[in-house]
């Protein structure tokens, strides 16, 4: 199976050159580490930040420059700060190419439950839904079952949606799928996992069409 690293090492592959790219909390935070270093990509966060490079190095960090998720980052040459106010202006105007974010729950047919996490307190659904009613290229990068094994990946959400009918492609710890009109397609299983691994540990069904590769790093 996948580390989160390199669930996001495999998202990496789908930022293309001249790219504004937004990355939401957890997973997709890690994307900007793996990005080549002769792709042009401007990274966009929405507490108000363009230009944001890899995490710093220990002991390089400056506690003023942080994500919408409250993470030190670093700052690219040319990089540029703004209000939440101009920040969801970009977002709303679809400025943004492609939206990266992680979840709880993703259903068949494209809706994606990624605030309310069952159990904690959670302070509000931030920046989120903006971000998949605005957005036209949104991936998920997920685990694909919880704790107890369970699939998150499902015929229907269980958590309160952030958004219906919105995610393109998700990628897990043990597969890529994209979401079709007919529901989720196996495109890319991990390193060493099968194909009967992951029909398994998926409640919705899942078309699996001729010989499924393994990912490519």
């Amino acid at each position: 199976m996948l580390t989160k690293e390199q669930i996001a090492q495999r998202i990496s592959r789908e930022v293309k050159d001249g790219y504004y790219v937004n990355l939401g909390i957890g997973i997709p935070t890690l994307v900007a580490n793996y990005v080549p270093e002769n792709l042009n990509v401007e990274f966009q966060s929405e507490n108000g930040v363009l230009g944001m490079g890899p995490f710093p190095y220990e002991g390089e960090e400056d506690a003023d420059i942080i994500n919408a998720g409250k993470q030190t980052i670093t700052i690219l040459e040319g990089g540029s700060f703004f209000d939440s106010a101009f920040s969801f202006g970009m977002i709303r105007s679809k400025k943004v190419d492609l939206t990266i974010l992680g979840a709880m729950e993703v259903a068949e047919n494209g809706d994606i439950a990624n605030w309310k996490i069952p159990g904690k307190m959670v302070k509000g659904m931030g920046g989120a839904m903006d971000l998949v009613a605005s957005a036209e290229n949104i991936i998920v990068a997920m685990m694909h079952v919880n704790k107890a094994g369970e699939s998150k990946i499902l015929k229907k959400c269980t958590l309160p949606l952030t958004g219906v009918n919105c995610v393109k492609r998700v990628v897990t710890e043990l597969a890529v799928l994209d979401v079709t009109p007919a529901g989720f397609k196996l495109v890319e299983r991990a390193p060493g996992i099968s194909v009967e691994h992951i029909i398994k540990s998926t409640e919705a069904d899942l078309m699996v069409e001729g010989e499924i590769p393994e990912m490519q790093f």
